[in-house]
């Protein structure tokens, strides 16, 4: 790349928030280091990107690229690699037209075509993993990049160690950027100051179990000193509304299927339990909250439980496995929510593995490829 030459950069990946928050905060990190840059999004047709990143201020271009089927017999199998192929020859004609310099992958459906076509192009390629077991298409994409950015140690067994680069993950700016103290953020939510709190969070859907949990338990929370900040997810909403119609209010339980201001959820929690994926993990380093971690069973490699892991063995985070949560959770929240002992160390472990200026550590990486460094 000429010094004078426009910096182009394609950013590919998504399916998940845990992908495109990343892919985002990166973006917005190339055009404070670069506001001259042209940014172009690769996304799978029909996912969350296509909605989340127009929204960020990006263009974005959808693929028909999808999953496969499992089992990986399936006859359904034939279409997915037919459509992999199509999209790879899409992202050819969109490389060949957008002339960037480097291409991104941050994981999910999209990377692979992109980034599969970048390297066949000759264009400099970057993955960032998030997680501390990679993913299939990074893995698979391994070989093909010239830089690969991390969050955890050890990450060797999948990647050739001279490419690797410790970064941690990019959060949302705004949560780093919050001004409001825990007084406020608690009468956000209706909810008493000076009261120990718990938030209780399964990602934008939800997640059943961490909900049946809560549900199983409403008198423990009723008789309590603490109060809950319970975010159900939308998918659950309905039922949960139904299932807490044919029980006494509970006062102190303040509930929600989403939480659009995460910054005044975060400020007035002492505790968060929330599943393990990369971005919620990072997000609670950073702020050094202590955190209940409740591993999803539905995720690729089990990956969540190894993020959750990579934090309970350094006293970071307490581990809970998703079969004990229905009986366990609770209890094991409000005991650790009325221990000032174990929050401060929760705390203060959490912080220790908290990585700062990750997207801008990684936009500059992009930078130096894109000018043959």
């Amino acid at each position: 790349m000429k010094t004078s030459e426009k910096l182009r950069v394609i950013v590919s990946g998504g399916g998940t928030g845990g992908h495109i928050f990343p892919a985002i905060s990166i973006a917005n990190a190339i055009k404070s280091q670069h506001p001259e840059a042209e940014i172009l999004f690769v996304g799978a047709l029909g996912r969350m990107e296509m909605q989340r990143v127009p929204a960020a201020g990006y263009q974005i271009v959808g693929l028909p690229v999808r999953g496969l089927a499992r089992p990986l017999w399936s006859l359904k199998n034939v279409g997915v690699m037919l459509d992999f192929l199509k999209s790879r020859q899409q992202v050819k004609k969109i490389i060949r037209d957008f002339q960037p310099q480097v291409a991104v992958g941050v994981g999910g459906y999209a990377s692979a075509p992109t980034l599969n076509a970048a390297y066949a192009m000759h264009i400099p390629c970057l993955i960032q993993e998030q997680n501390s077991y990679a993913g299939v298409t990074n893995k698979s994409l391994a070989k093909k990049a010239s830089k690969i950015c991390v969050a955890y140690s050890g990450m060797e067994r999948f990647f050739p160690a001279e490419k690797i680069v410790m970064t941690g993950n990019p959060v949302r700016q705004n949560l780093l950027d919050n001004k409001i103290t825990k007084d406020e953020a608690v009468r956000q939510f209706g909810l008493q100051p000076g009261k120990r709190t718990v938030l209780i969070v399964g990602g934008s859907l939800g997640a059943r179990t961490v909900n049946e949990s809560v549900l199983q338990h409403l008198e423990d929370i009723r008789n309590s000193d603490v109060q809950f900040i319970w975010q159900t997810g939308k998918y659950y909403s309905e039922e949960i509304r139904q299932a807490l119609a044919k029980v006494d209010q509970v006062t102190n339980l303040h509930v929600t299927d989403f939480i659009s201001d995460m910054d005044a959820a975060y400020a007035a929690a002492d505790i968060v339990v929330s599943r393990a994926g990369a971005s919620s993990i990072s997000e609670l380093c950073l702020l050094g909250k202590p955190c209940i971690l409740v591993p999803s069973p539905n995720v690729a490699e089990d990956h969540q439980t190894k993020n959750a892991q990579a934090l309970s063995t350094k006293d970071a985070a307490i581990f809970v496995p998703d079969h004990e949560a229905r009986n366990t959770l609770v209890g094991i929240a409000l005991a650790t929510v009325r221990d000032d002992g174990k929050l401060k160390s929760l705390s203060e472990n959490v912080l220790k593995l908290a990585f700062h200026r990750s997207a801008d550590i990684i936009a500059e990486e992009v930078y130096k490829l894109a000018m043959g460094k």
